[in-house]
């Protein structure tokens, strides 16, 4: 059922960026955390400011008639990131890159619940129905695609700086480059900021080509999870 007088734009992005401020504050321990049902009920939330906004499934991309063709992009997505991770863990000059400290000494049935539980539950689905479905979907309806894409991309930067404080010192890689300095953790946060500012621009515009959410959803999770498993598995080959 829709509104007959759905909210005006302001209150209703107001409302979301509000969402997402707050789950990000307890997401990174600022705010009393929610544990594992934080992003199902962010998502419960972000549904019903979509619906008193007017909004439909099309507009988050869950739209029925798109759902196949976004299942058969996300698939080629993943085996295509799958197989550039398994090249880079194999060639000497690329396999520090996947070095990371939260990961080398994790049993592997944690490792497993990061794979199929937490990455996609806690993270990919939260992210990409807040930023490639709500935020995207919202804004285009209100100011066209390349808004949309901008401001969605601009704020899925931001929502990566409380996460991305430690980085410097969690890869080794990272650490090489930045040290265990101030100034190093803010230069490689701001890094960790364009980059998925960046990433951002690539998932709206899978979701644009695809028409549905579950293509930057499949490569999201590829991204994240399967970084884990390689990470996990060169760290018990080591």
């Amino acid at each position: 059922m829709r509104l007959s007088r759905p909210a005006g734009p302001g209150v209703v992005l107001a409302s979301v960026l509000a969402v997402l401020v707050l789950v990000n504050l307890a997401g990174n321990g600022l705010l009393p955390a929610l544990g594992v049902v934080g992003a199902p009920l962010a998502i419960a939330v972000l549904t019903v400011i979509v619906w008193w906004a007017g909004g439909t499934r099309d507009d988050v991309g869950l739209a029925r008639g798109t759902l196949w063709r976004g299942a058969i992009w996300a698939a080629a997505l993943i085996g295509v990131v799958a197989v550039v991770y398994a090249i880079g863990a194999v060639l000497p000059f690329t396999r520090e890159l996947f070095a990371d400290r939260r990961t080398a000494h994790l049993p592997g049935g944690e490792v497993a619940v990061r794979v199929f539980v937490t990455v996609p539950l806690g993270t990919v689905l939260l992210e990409e129905y807040a930023f490639r479905g709500v935020l995207y979907g919202l804004i285009r309806r209100y100011r066209g695609t390349v808004k949309a894409t901008v401001a969605s991309s601009f704020l899925f930067g931001l929502w990566h700086v409380l996460p991305s404080l430690h980085l410097a010192t969690q890869k080794p890689a990272l650490t090489s480059v930045f040290g265990h300095t101030a100034a190093g953790a803010v230069v490689a946060d701001l890094g960790v900021v364009l980059f998925t500012g960046a990433a951002g621009v690539l998932f709206c515009e899978l979701r644009r080509r695809s028409s549905s959410l579950l293509a930057p959803i499949g490569l999201h999770w590829a991204t994240n999870a399967l970084g884990y498993a390689a990470a996990f598995a060169l760290a018990r080959l080591a």
